[in-house]
């Protein structure tokens, strides 16, 4: 049996490192001086948890995996059965092809045919490239097809500073709104609600020690760079999750354990929440020809 995340590539900057899989274009790793800042897994081995995914043409769930477009119902595989939805897109296991690789940086490209639940063509990139102290990751989506459709993007990484355990971590979020779930099939939202007064207000950093989370935050307040800013923070080290306007959401998650260091944390840039092939929110639209690009990235102090 074939390696479940294919060829490794690896690019490097000064002291910064990171790892990009042929399967999925995930991100395996990103260190900067031997610091690990996402959390890794071994590369015979299926990513835990979706770590370091790229999630395309849409993120998070489809409920059911029914949606309707142009009048006509789609049904797209059920991936994951225990709950009945179609999650995380339709790239992940997929192999990328390698269009560049330099030493500081990688673009891998993916053709995302018409299928059962899919019906128009796209074409996907993803560039990864290293400052110093910083890794920017940059989307393209290009309609191939000859009808308009909505589509979505995020990306799937746990972060960590150093060895230091994530219930030591301070969390924040420039979130006002959130749509926390009900319910164990992770889908319906509860209604969408303002953070204030809740304990899902993160603007001001909280600490994540007892902090449960599988929860989508939007209403995000950009910074004076037009960005959003969210951070995690360890004594006098920062770790900043940066994404551009089109990021409009962030979905945070802390499962109990990831790769048996035990609790991580996912901050997941998303384009849209979950279910949005049906409700619309924060889809992209793709003109015939046309296209989106979208940038986030990880800074660290």
């Amino acid at each position: 049996m074939g390696n479940p995340t294919g060829e490794q590539f690896e690019i490097t900057r000064g002291n910064a490192r990171a790892v990009v899989t042929e399967i999925g274009a995930g991100l395996r790793a990103f260190e900067v001086s031997g610091v690990p800042y996402v959390e890794t897994f071994p590369e015979d081995e299926k990513p835990p948890k979706a770590a370091g995914q790229v999630l395309l043409p849409w993120p998070n769930r489809t409920k059911g995996g029914k949606w309707t477009f142009e009048g006509e119902e789609q049904q797209l595989e059920i991936t994951e059965e225990k709950r009945g939805n179609a999650i995380h897109g339709l790239t992940r296991r997929k192999e990328w092809e390698l269009l560049e690789h330099a030493e500081s940086s990688i673009t891998l490209a993916i053709d995302v045919e018409v299928q059962p639940g899919w019906p128009v063509p796209l074409r996907a990139t993803i560039t990864y490239e290293l400052a110093p102290r910083e890794l920017t990751v940059t989307h393209e989506i290009r309609n191939e097809g000859e009808q308009p459709i909505g589509v979505g993007a995020g990306t799937h990484p746990y972060f960590r500073i150093g060895d230091a355990p994530t219930d030591e971590l301070t969390l924040t979020l420039p979130a006002n709104r959130v749509r926390p779930y009900l319910g164990d099939e992770q889908l319906p939202y509860a209604p969408e609600q303002d953070v204030e007064g809740t304990e899902y207000d993160f603007r001001g950093g909280k600490p994540l020690l007892g902090v449960d989370l599988d929860t989508a935050f939007g209403g995000l307040d950009l910074a004076e760079d037009g960005r959003y800013h969210h951070v995690l923070s360890h004594e006098d080290k920062h770790l900043v999750v940066w994404a551009g306007r089109d990021f409009r959401w962030a979905q945070v998650f802390t499962p109990d354990d990831l790769v048996g260091r035990g609790r991580a944390v996912a901050i997941e840039p998303m384009t849209c929440p979950a279910d949005a092939l049906n409700t619309g929110t924060d889809l992209i639209r793709l003109e015939p020809a046309s296209s989106w690009t979208g940038s986030w990235g990880i800074r660290v102090s």
